[in-house]
């Protein structure tokens, strides 16, 4: 073998331990965020504060008191499994042993170990311990829950997006959840059929709100949009209470109201399963319509009916669907909040409805402690 050769091959072999270990260090990388890899890493870099604190709290009692010793512990409630937790507090207790023998009595002056000391690295130790354990039970690490919290609200998003619409329409949703939270028991799925010459839309309420439908919310969402499309239009909404009934919750019931719209002539059709009635407002007369239609609430019994009401939306024609946080609240019935809602979109009639649904939300109901959603569909 010639020295270029013997150079060459000693090349080679450096670029695949060098792959290797790359290729380790990424999985390594990925396990650990994911929280599959063992937390010795994070046990080590913990634990080995607590002699740095001890050390401090010793020499410079009146800058690092005893009581620092709940930081590494409060980090390890957030970072470690409950077994390694053990191990953090054993080294927490000897390090306040050694700490209250250096130092002295209490009673001899400040900056000692005091039994308001002990007591407040217990309480923290006990709370960091009851964190890890549900954390453990639940099977989501402290690295991935917040992350997996964010993908599923944007999966939420994605599933409530409005499909493109043809020129001369214009199509726009806002959802506002109770107490200014992330999920909402209200959703929308929508989505382009027959060869994209008709758009259906469902706009959902279900029961409770915030984040106690959020569970619920997500799933039926998930459900919804794989059933809508896939059946024939007066399909959809049996399909639904028939799954709602399937899942045996308490509190399982849910309103619904399903729009099936023909984008070349305008005529539609709506559907509702104990829904509040859809707004229309007329550009010829300039007179709101309601369109009502009859069905009992999703998931209470088997073999509902749904009987649809039909309308046609002419040029400059608008249709408004909405969850009745919008217009009803403890101190306003639905008829006076409906009144007020068509009085704001009156108002709108000049400029336009684009960007009407988040400008309503906000004129009626702004503040309001429940999950609010508003469906705009316009012909220009």
């Amino acid at each position: 073998m010639t020295k270029e050769s013997a150079k060459e091959e000693l090349g080679l072999r450096w670029r695949r331990w060098a792959h290797r270990v790359r290729l380790a260090v990424r999985r390594s990388a990925v396990d650990y965020f994911r929280g599959d890899a063992s937390d010795l890493a994070g046990l080590a870099a913990v634990a080995v504060t607590i002699p740095a604190l001890a050390l401090a709290s010793v020499t410079m009692p009146v800058w690092c008191p005893p009581g620092a010793l709940v930081l590494p512990i409060l980090a390890g409630g957030l970072l470690l499994r409950p077994a390694s937790l053990l191990f953090l507090y054993a080294a927490s207790a000897l390090a306040l042993v050694v700490e209250s023998a250096v130092l002295g009595p209490y009673r001899e002056g400040p900056a000692r170990v005091t039994p308001g000391t002990v007591l407040l690295v217990t309480a923290v130790a006990l709370a960091g311990l009851v964190i890890a354990q549900f954390r453990a039970r639940v099977g989501v690490p402290w690295r991935r829950g917040h992350t997996m919290l964010f993908d599923l609200r944007e999966r939420i998003r994605v599933q409530s997006r409005l499909p493109h619409l043809p020129a001369g329409w214009h199509a726009e949703m806002a959802l506002r959840p109770a107490g200014g939270q992330s999920f909402s028991g209200d959703f929308v799925v929508a989505t382009r059929t027959s060869g994209g010459r008709v758009l259906e839309a469902v706009l959902t309420d279900v029961s409770g709100k915030g984040m106690d439908a959020a569970s619920r919310s997500l799933l039926l969402s998930g459900a919804f949009g794989g059933l809508l499309g896939s059946l024939p239009p007066h399909a959809f909404l049996g399909a639904a209470n028939g799954y709602l009934l399937r899942q045996n919750w308490d509190e399982g019931f849910a309103t619904s109201v399903h729009l099936v719209l023909d984008l070349e002539s305008g005529d539609y059709e709506l559907l509702s399963a104990g829904h509040l009635p859809g707004v229309q407002l007329h550009a010829g007369t300039g007179r709101w319509e309601e369109k009502s239609a009859e069905g009992p609430l999703l998931g209470v019994y088997d073999g509902a009916e749904f009987q649809g009401v039909k309308g046609t939306l002419a040029s400059g024609d608008v249709l408004m669907l909405f969850t009745d946080g919008l217009v009803e609240t403890a101190e306003r019935e639905i008829a006076e909040g409906m009144d007020r809602l068509i009085g704001e979109a009156d108002r709108l009639v000049g400029t336009g409805f684009r960007g009407a649904a988040w400008r309503l939300i906000e004129a009626v109901a702004k503040d309001v402690n429940d999950d609010r959603a508003l469906l705009v569909v316009c012909r220009d």
